[in-house]
């Protein structure tokens, strides 16, 4: 007995299956429901808060690099568009500063070389050193530094210094906190806050001067960014005006705030950064 032939194509009268095309993958700016134009807002939004935290005291980018990575962007290129506004951010801050009579980057300069070689050698050692071991031994030193920087609420001098003292054992903290800088850099505006402090200066005077660090630091590491191809440009215009604005008004709220307000501000960025690093959350 034969059995029925195998149909080699649809029988009369059915209908075809359609065919199914692979779907494309949305660009990172659509990954979430929210339209370009209110996702360029909420970006200048945290941008502008970030800029604010950076200027009085540090860690601002734990907010704006988290929001980068979920609207899709890899953590390198995160990183390095939130540099671009971090940037500017100083640059603003360090004008305002300027304008108000604290010259931040005169006081800036006995600092800077020490900074800058520990910064090519943390560079080096992040490729040797597990970056989970650099955050908890400075997730440690962090809470040890609240001391100075709250001891700095004794009445300041009628004259206080306008640059950090210079010597030996101050480099060699400077060129310490190059050493994370180049490793880690999130969170380095509180150490040199730290440190400035522990050298004299009111935090006022200190923040001035932390700008200007911070901002040469960026300016190094962003052409390599951009070399690489690692900014977003679209979302980094949102960060450029967030973060400009928050550095404008950071340093508005230090000069007229002053101490009183920058140190709690200080306390809750260093519990914050060094929760982080120990990994308590």
């Amino acid at each position: 007995m034969l059995g029925r032939p195998v149909a080699s194509g649809p029988r009369a009268g059915s209908t075809p299956k359609p065919i199914r095309l692979p779907r494309r993958r949305a660009p990172p700016l659509y990954r979430f429901p929210m339209d370009e134009l209110t996702t360029w807002i909420v970006l200048a939004l945290a941008g502008m808060v970030a800029g604010v935290i950076n200027t009085l005291a540090g860690g601002g980018s734990l907010l704006t690099v988290p929001i980068l990575v979920f609207l899709g962007l890899p953590a390198t290129t995160a990183n390095g568009t939130n540099r671009i506004g971090v940037l500017f951010q100083n640059i603003m801050s360090t004008l305002r500063f300027r304008r108000e009579g604290f010259d931040g980057l005169r006081g800036a300069w006995p600092v800077l070389i020490p900074v800058m070689i520990g910064s090519a050698i943390g560079a080096t050692l992040a490729s040797r050193i597990s970056a989970a071991l650099f955050q908890q031994i400075f997730g440690v030193a962090m809470i040890a530094l609240l001391y100075p920087m709250l001891r700095s609420a004794r009445p300041a001098t009628k004259d206080p210094p306008a640059a950090p003292r210079s010597g030996f054992g101050n480099s060699l903290i400077f060129v310490g906190i190059g050493v994370y800088g180049g490793a880690i850099q999130a969170g380095v505006g509180l150490f040199l806050i730290a440190a400035l402090a522990r050298s004299g200066l009111d935090l006022v005077r200190a923040n001035s001067i932390k700008v200007v660090i911070i901002g040469v630091f960026t300016l190094v590491a962003v052409p390599v960014f951009i070399a690489h191809g690692h900014v977003d440009w679209t979302l980094a215009s949102a960060l450029i005006v967030g973060f400009a604005l928050g550095g404008e008004i950071g340093a508005r709220a230090a000069i007229q705030g002053g101490e009183r307000l920058i140190r709690p501000v200080l306390v809750f960025a260093v519990l914050t950064m060094s929760g982080r690093m120990l990994g308590l959350y």
